[in-house]
Formats: C-alpha cells, structure tokens, sequence
C-alpha cells in the first residue's frame, strides 16, 4: 500500500456509485493516488458491514484513514475506535441521538435498485455499535440544510472533535468538492 489508504463509507441505500465516492476517487487518480482509494458496497446488515470493512483495514498493513458519510459516519466512528483511527464524517448519523427503528422495513438501493429489508435486530445492532469518540481523531463536515439528519444531533455527540460547520447545503453535504484537498491533508497523503 505504501502511502496510506483512504476508506471511504458510504450511507443507507447508498453504494461506491454515490456522488462523493465518485468525486474523491477521481479526485485522487488525477494526483496519482487511485491506489490508496477504496469504497466497499456496505451490507445493510450493521453487524456484517462493520466485519467485512474491519477485515480489509487488518488487510491493508498500513496506515488507514476513514471517511464516512451519513450512515457510513457512524461506521467511521465504530471502526475508527476498534482499530485507532482517524476519521472524517461527512454529515454523519449520530445513532446514539436517532431512533434506528424509525428506519425498519424494506428499502431499495438509490444505485442499484437492490431490495432488502431492515429489521428490528439490524436497529438493535446499529445501538450497540455506538462509541463515544475522543476528541483529537475526528473531523466533523456539516451542512445546516441537512434535510436527512439534524445536524445538531451530530455536532452535539461529537462535542470537542474537530468541527467545520457550514450554513445552507444539503445531507448530500454541497461543498464537498471544496473540501477534498483537506481531507488528503487530514489523511497525510
């Protein structure tokens, strides 16, 4: 791997085909660094998600760094504190602030057009995934226009990280593209 690895998590009905993935990938080949990109397709089921990312951070034998947006922000975090990472979330799911059983039943993959069903034991696994960061690894995007999450919820459950809050946007989070750059910087690559 060499440089670093940047992984990139996506959100709920979500795919490597989102928006930000896309732009960060393409962003990074034209700086050479197309090989320290990965976005994996997530499971929706929380408990195998969280496993086949942790198994290709233990393959990646060097430094990782997460960035995760709205669903994927909470995996960031998980992750980030089971294996001592950092970590960017991007308008992310502050799941201990939610009601995960709002999210039950059966959804379809924006990208893929993928059914599956979120259950009552998928909520209960999201709860228990719940770890509260310290303050020096993370770096936390909003935008005020989130019409997904509210993004006090975030910046409230990670009071103390490092925090870029931003007026306007979307859950889609608007500026990313301004942000890339930095988020190479926080990554060290």
């Amino acid at each position: 791997m060499g440089r670093g690895l940047i992984v990139y998590l996506h959100g709920f009905c979500s795919s490597p085909a989102s928006w930000k993935s896309r732009l960060l990938a393409e962003y990074m080949a034209g700086r050479g660094l197309a090989g320290c990109f990965v976005c994996p397709q997530l499971s929706p089921v929380p408990d195998e998600a969280v496993a086949s990312v942790s198994r290709l951070i233990e393959q990646a034998g060097g430094r990782v760094t997460l960035v995760g947006s709205s669903l994927g922000g909470h995996y960031a975090n998980h992750l980030a504190e089971k294996h001592g990472l950092n970590a960017v979330l991007i308008n992310p799911a502050a799941v201990d602030r939610l009601d995960p059983a709002k999210f039950v039943g059966e959804h379809e993959n924006f990208h893929t057009g993928e059914r599956f069903i979120f259950t009552a034991a998928h909520a209960a696994q999201l709860k228990a995934q719940v770890s509260k960061p310290p303050s020096g690894r993370y770096w936390l995007l909003l935008e005020e226009g989130d019409e997904v999450l509210d993004w006090r919820q975030a910046a409230d459950f990670y009071a103390g990280c490092q925090q870029t809050l931003l007026p306007g946007g979307d859950h889609s989070f608007t500026r990313f593209p301004d942000f890339m750059p930095q988020i190479l910087e926080f990554a060290k690559l």
